[in-house]
């Protein structure tokens, strides 16, 4: 199974990928078409231009890589569609089973402007999701599976489990709890987890994020964009999976 989330950044996914490394039945990849966006050869972000790309560090390379792998065992990859949507052909969509998460865009929007306060709209990452989603939607004549951060942090079993029934997949309780440390295995953009991942190291489960931002209002560029994600996260929200269905 090649099953990949799609989210924005600061939605709480990285805990859900966390999760996911849990399990211990997928090969787990954090971010890495986001990796090449900033650093690989290809690059198509100067914000990290100073960085010199691997050799070899390419989309087709990486593409060849996933694919190869999910031939022969499960690979779960977490992902912000900005990153590839401008190199994934039909193809290369059919190959993966696509499941998306979405999060309030004001915590969204606070929390990249926190970290990189010259963010751009691509950054933001909600354009770019909500138009990977209609082109899953639209191929497959159904919305593909979606989860709400509010619900995940929220109800975290329930959501989890709803997931799981949506891809097939068999919900593992142990896997919802780990012991707090680093995260190395989420760190390619930095030394250690740094400050991106301070609430995942200190965690032992999937928690409501506790970090304080300014409000938005105090950055009018900032709730321009606020203002623009919040009819896409709508759009997406509307088919978000519900945590109590697997209860029934």
């Amino acid at each position: 199974m090649f099953l990949t989330l799609w989210a924005t950044p600061r939605s709480v996914s990285t805990a859900f990928e966390w999760m996911m490394r849990q399990r211990g039945d997928f090969e787990c990849f954090h971010e890495p078409w986001n990796e090449l966006y900033y650093y690989g050869e290809g690059r198509r972000s100067q914000r990290d231009a100073h960085v010199e790309a691997r050799p070899g560090h390419t989309y087709p390379a990486l593409w060849n890589r996933l694919s190869e792998l999910s031939q022969s065992q499960n690979v779960f990859v977490k992902d912000f569609a900005y990153s590839v949507e401008h190199d994934l052909d039909d193809r290369e969509l059919s190959a993966m089973t696509h499941t998306f998460l979405v999060r309030d865009p004001e915590r969204v929007v606070q929390g990249l402007g926190h970290h990189w306060p010259d963010c751009t709209w691509d950054e933001v990452g909600f354009e770019s999701l909500h138009r990977l989603f209609c082109r899953i939607a639209e191929r497959d004549s159904a919305p593909p599976p979606v989860i709400d951060a509010a619900d995940l942090t929220g109800d975290p079993e329930g959501t989890v489990r709803s997931f799981c029934a949506a891809v097939g997949i068999e919900f593992m309780p142990a896997a919802m709890s780990w012991e707090p440390g680093e995260r190395t295995e989420v760190s390619w953009y930095g030394e250690g987890t740094g400050p991106w991942h301070d609430n995942l190291r200190h965690s032992s489960g999937i928690t409501t994020p506790r970090t304080e931002y300014p409000p938005l209002e105090d950055s009018p560029r900032l709730a321009e964009m606020y203002e623009r994600c919040l009819p896409l996260y709508d759009a997406m929200a509307a088919h978000k999976l519900d945590p109590t269905a697997t209860l029934a």
